[in-house]
Order: structure tokens, then sequence, then C-alpha cells
């Protein structure tokens, strides 16, 4: 019978209360798949595993139970926990970076408006986060689409530094829209070939937006 090993993880579990995993005599399997930096990978018997955990002073966490044979590792259970936990954290961090932050304008926005609405965007890019930027039209307003695109390239003329242009201006229902990815920072980008930036279509001038 193995001795119990100091060193090895032992968590006291309220009565009907389940560990995350299974683990040490907990495994109760003929054989498992070791897997790691710290062992030779490969099927063994259960009692030889625990052997193998026990002489490293460290414990046997299923990792994979639903595998054939089920998939562990030897390691420290409470430092397994903790790396599983931070990233966990980051990968949660990482999904709320990749939001798509929406700035709305309509054909009659303001260059006053623009300068308030490109600094949120800018922000927005540099935050890692993507924009959707669109125009809104409303009854009559419909007929200027022209003015709604020369706004969009305009816009997206100024994002140039921060954000990337994801396609040309497109309608979807009464609405005119654009988005963009985040740029790589520029000192991430220097050493690489600098490229002439692509000149956008000219849009037709606008014709006067009917007053409401």
């Amino acid at each position: 019978m193995a001795l119990p090993n100091k060193g090895r993880f032992n968590p006291r579990f309220k009565r009907n209360e389940e560990p995350e995993h299974r683990i040490n005599e907990r495994i109760r399997v003929p054989e498992v798949r070791l897997v790691g930096d710290n062992v030779t990978v490969g099927v063994y018997p259960i009692e030889e595993a625990r052997k193998i955990a026990n002489e490293q002073e460290l414990d046997l966490v299923e990792i994979s139970p639903n595998a054939a044979p089920p998939v562990c590792r030897v390691v420290e259970y409470k430092k397994f926990l903790y790396e599983k936990k931070r990233k966990e954290k980051e990968m949660k961090a990482n999904a709320k970076q990749s939001e798509v932050k929406e700035i709305r304008f309509t054909p009659g926005t303001d260059e006053h408006d623009l300068e308030f609405k490109i600094k949120h965007a800018e922000r927005f890019l540099k935050e890692g986060n993507k924009v959707k930027a669109y125009v809104q039209f409303r009854g009559r307003a419909i007929m200027f689409k022209d003015r709604g695109e020369l706004l969009l390239l305009k816009f997206a003329e100024r994002l140039n530094e921060v954000g990337a242009l994801e396609g040309m201006p497109k309608m979807e229902g009464k609405r005119m829209l654009v988005m963009f990815a985040p740029k790589a920072s520029k000192k991430g980008a220097e050493g690489g070939s600098s490229k002439p930036k692509p000149q956008a279509p000219a849009a037709p001038k606008p014709q006067q937006a009917p007053k409401d």
C-alpha cells in the first residue's frame, strides 16, 4: 500500500461535494494515459501512474475523463487549478476586447459631431474592439445615400492610423454601414515594408438632404 505523500494535495471535501477533477485515489479506472513534460508519455496501469506521481511528490490529475483511456497529468493540483483559472480569466478578457462597438450617424451629421464620434471610435479601436459605423436613413433621407457614403468614407480616412476598413460602405435595410478592425500598434509594425494607402473611390456629389 502506497504511503501518504506529505507534498501532495489532500483536499477535504464537504459531504456530497465533488471536486472539480478526479485526482489520485479518486481515479478508479484500470489504466490511464499520462501526458506532460515531466513523464514519459504513454498508457500506464493506474497503480503505476499513481506511483509516478508519488515519486515526484505531485498529484495525478484526470484532465480528459471521456478519453479512452482517460488522460492524466502529474502536477501539483493547487498550481493546476490556479493556472486553469488564470487562463479562463485571460480568455474572458480577450473576449471582452473583441466586442463590436457601434457609432451612429445621420445624413445631417455636422463636423463637430463627426469629430466627437471619431474620438470615440479611436478609443474603441485602441482598446482592441471592432467598430461598426452606420448612417441611419429615415423617411425621404433614403434618397440621399451618397451623402451617407461620403460621410463614412471621410470617417474611414480619419481613422486610417488606428483602424483597418473591412470593405466599402454597404446598405443593410435603411442603414449604410462599414466595419473597422483595430490595427497593430506602430511599435509592433516597425520594420515592415511601407505600402501606399489605398484611395477610396470618389463618391458622387451629395444632394441637399430634405429638412424634417
